[in-house]
């Protein structure tokens, strides 16, 4: 399956929706994730997938990027972000939850998702600040 499969026009509507809405913390790292700048790597962001909108996407790498607030620490949202992450990993994907409070150190978030990209795609660590 591939991520533009099995998702209805609502979502894909709502989805769009996001994007013109998107949180503060959500703003910062897209401005990292976007046209390629962060390791050549092309993401998406407001994706719909099945049932669900993952908030950035890589198609190449597989990789879903999740920013939680602080919503996502109730039980019951737990309970659901579990399931979705279960449905999503059964897809072939690795999902990545970054809490915004994480953010105070973008270069932090940055390493976070490097280091977590699959192994062919982990380039070397940057030295110094070129």
């Amino acid at each position: 399956m591939t991520f533009n499969e099995h998702y209805s026009k609502k979502s894909l509507n709502y989805a769009k929706e996001l994007r013109k809405n998107m949180t503060e913390f959500e703003q910062k790292l897209w401005y990292y994730l976007r046209a390629k700048r962060f390791l050549g790597l092309k993401f998406k962001r407001q994706v719909p997938i099945g049932n669900y909108i993952v908030d950035f996407f890589c198609k190449e790498a597989r990789l879903i990027i999740e920013l939680d607030g602080s919503g996502h620490i109730q039980e019951n949202k737990i309970k659901y972000d579990i399931k979705r992450d279960e449905y999503l990993k059964n897809l072939g994907y690795k999902v990545l939850r970054i809490y915004n409070n994480e953010f105070k150190e973008i270069d932090n978030v940055l390493e976070y998702i490097r280091i977590n990209l699959p192994s062919p795609l982990i380039p070397p660590p940057r030295e110094g600040n070129d």
